[in-house]
């Protein structure tokens, strides 16, 4: 069901939130969570870890990108 290009989100373990969560949670695309989670593969460092730990803090405190457009929930990937 997954590109080329977006299998490379599974080349590291899953955390608790990631560059995705903190960057639209369920507001954006599925697309858009794969170039997310691609970039944090690409760019995998502790600072980068850090910026999504703080962010991470913010946006369950303001509750920011909770729902999509479409549903209350992020709707289910069916593939490319």
């Amino acid at each position: 069901m997954y590109t080329t290009e977006q299998k490379k989100r599974h080349n590291i373990r899953p955390g608790i939130t990631g560059w995705a969560q903190v960057n639209g949670r369920n507001a954006i695309s599925w697309e858009d969570k794969f170039k997310l989670d691609v970039f944090y593969v690409q760019n995998l460092s502790f600072l980068l870890d850090l910026k999504i730990l703080i962010l991470t803090i913010k946006k369950v405190v303001v509750k920011d990108g909770i729902t999509s457009d479409t549903s209350v929930t992020m709707e289910k990937f069916k593939g490319n």
